[in-house]
């Protein structure tokens, strides 16, 4: 039996659909159920093969057993490596080299020391900042939001340099950015599961939280949703996410992607409406059904995205360098030249009666003398060499034998 469990916090709606909706598939060697942990053992496997994480970016506890049940062959997703490693400015940095727009962003050292730390700690940070640069590149209006993190928390408009000092000022240690104000006509949240199953949803992030979700907007442009579901594919590829939303402000026709770091998303039926629920439950469960059954066990089974496979790709291709066939083609390369020495060796060859009464031994280092001058390479001298060698070899028993011998040679080389 392949047991999918899911992990979450203070939701109520969505984790008991999503199990039910998995159980009543009733699908053979397929059961669902809430997480339960009551120990966990380093380097033990849990007894899911599939795990949806809904929490533990509040819970350290929970990270940390799901790294440990990941190493021993569960299906985390999110994959919990590459989550404790991700946040937002990097985001916006890969999605500039995915090609997908995004806002003007730059990163901000707290307004407060972190702890245990002195001034002697950050000699390598000019004071005071270029806050021109900074200011001009942005500019005004801008907003300003922790470079990590979520749910709209610290989130704050600036219409001037004041603003940002007074603003700045009060967020202690957190590590902020200030982001480019992109002023939109359209607005989309976009669910992605399973890296290739997209939901746009219509989305108005100024209203209040359970009516930002808009249920019968103007119609969109093909064009512009073809696009959108483009670029929400090309991000979560890029980083890797089974889970995830990406929101997008259009701005003359282009969508910027403002955030996209969401790997655990609201899908709350009262926020997100009976139709967007009914989406994300039925997707979710089939993506956890189908990681089930490829699941194997013992095995990692996680989901890495482009970012780290691509990185990690030149080192695993080493082994993969094609040396066998090198190893094979080296007596065919030699076979050529050793052609070309033999043609070129018969010339000293016709004048070996001049030479009759010397030694084969003297013949032999004639021949090695007159060989280099016709050749460049080191490879063709060592060919040659062999080749006349062989050939006064030949010349002190017979004159017309060789010359059979080197066809025979040269038929087999073919």
């Amino acid at each position: 039996m392949k047991k999918i469990g899911i992990l979450f916090g203070q939701e109520n709606t969505f984790p008991q659909a999503f199990i039910n909706r998995i159980n009543k598939k009733k699908i053979n060697g397929i059961m669902a159920e809430a997480v339960m942990i009551d120990k966990v053992m380093q380097a033990d496997p849990t007894e899911y093969a599939v795990i949806i994480d809904r929490i533990s970016q509040d819970v350290p506890f929970y990270r940390a057993y799901l790294k440990n049940a990941a190493i021993s062959g569960t299906a985390v997703l999110n994959n919990p490596f590459w989550w404790s490693a991700d946040e937002k400015f990097f985001n916006n940095a890969l999605a500039i080299k995915t090609g997908v727009p995004v806002p003007k962003t730059v990163l901000l050292p707290s307004k407060d020391r972190p702890d245990d730390t002195t001034e002697n700690s950050f000699r390598n940070l000019k004071y005071p900042m270029d806050w021109d640069g900074i200011f001009e590149h942005i500019g005004f209006p801008a907003y300003m939001k922790p470079f990590a993190g979520g749910g709209w928390k610290n989130v704050y408009k600036l219409n001037n340099a004041d603003e940002f000092f007074k603003n700045h000022s009060e967020t202690g240690q957190l590590i902020m950015m200030l982001q480019e104000e992109i002023v939109f006509n359209e607005y989309f949240r976009c669910y992605c599961l399973g890296g290739n199953e997209v939901r746009i949803m219509q989305y108005e992030p100024r209203n209040p939280h359970h009516l930002r979700y808009v249920h019968d907007g103007p119609p969109l442009s093909k064009k512009l949703l073809d696009t959108v579901k483009d670029y929400t594919i090309k991000l979560n590829a890029a980083l890797g996410y089974d889970f995830n939303t990406v929101e997008f402000a259009v701005r003359d026709g282009i969508p910027y992607a403002i955030d996209f770091c969401n790997p655990a998303p609201d899908a709350d039926i009262n926020s997100v409406g009976q139709e967007n629920f009914e989406w994300v439950v039925e997707t979710a469960a089939n993506m956890a059904i189908k990681r089930a059954q490829e699941h194997k066990p013992g095995q990692m089974n996680l989901t890495w995205g482009t970012f780290v496979k691509n990185a990690v790709a030149p080192t695993t291709k080493k082994p993969a360098a094609k040396k066998a066939p090198a190893k094979k083609a080296a007596p065919a390369i030699k076979t050529p030249v050793a052609k070309k020495a033999q043609t070129k060796a018969k010339t000293p060859t016709a004048t070996a009666p001049e030479v009759k009464k010397a030694p084969a031994k003297a013949v032999a280092t004639k021949a090695k003398k007159a060989t280099p001058a016709k050749t460049t390479t080191g490879k063709k001298t060592t060919a040659a060499k062999k080749t006349s060698i062989t050939k006064v070899k030949a010349t002190t028993a017979t004159t017309k034998k060789p010359v059979k011998k080197a066809t025979t040679t040269k038929s087999k080389s073919k």
